[in-house]
């Protein structure tokens, strides 16, 4: 791994027994604050689909960070995909499934149809919004040219649920 992102892992903040017991939450924010690091991971996370997409499409919320500085970053555009019941003009929504209940995320037809997107966020757990993600960008008419995410926890399996995803860091 390269040094400067190997710096920017070390940022990330581990808390335990967050939002519930038994949970270790990862925060990104020590590595957002961290102009160098949050440059060396949006290029790490573009790198690959360099070339390949004419939008960025980011997960809420911490997805929006990352999508809106490599757009800016890439010279695309943005767009966000949001949870149900936050955008004032929805045009398409996709409900999926979560351990307790159901969730669904939306977005607006702010893109072309045929766009080439890529999908960020900033983290894979078990891969159902993601997946879900994909399938709304589709439904809009979108070609998903790939998905990235700056961490990955390998014990959920999300990889399985959502894909192929190039990933900057595991847990």
């Amino acid at each position: 791994m390269h040094a400067d992102l190997a710096r920017a892992e070390q940022l990330i903040a581990v808390v335990p027994d967050f939002p519930e017991p038994g949970v270790l939450f990862r925060d990104i924010a020590p590595l957002l604050a961290d102009a160098g690091a949050f440059r060396v991971c949006v290029e790490a996370l573009v790198e690959p689909f360099r070339g390949r997409f004419d939008v960025v499409a980011g997960i809420e919320a911490r997805g929006f960070l990352l999508a809106g500085a490599a757009a800016v970053a890439t010279g695309t555009g943005m767009v966000p995909i949001r949870k149900a019941g936050k955008l004032p003009r929805p045009a398409a929504s996709v409900s999926y499934a979560l351990e307790y209940g159901e969730a669904a995320v939306e977005a607006s037809d702010d893109i072309p149809a045929g766009s080439r997107v890529l999908v960020l966020d900033d983290v894979l757990a078990t891969g159902g919004t993601l997946r879900a993600s994909h399938r709304l960008l589709a439904e809009l008419g979108a070609d998903v040219v790939g998905s990235a995410v700056l961490l990955e926890l390998e014990a959920l399996g999300g990889r399985a649920v959502a894909g192929d995803v190039h990933t900057v860091f595991t847990a």
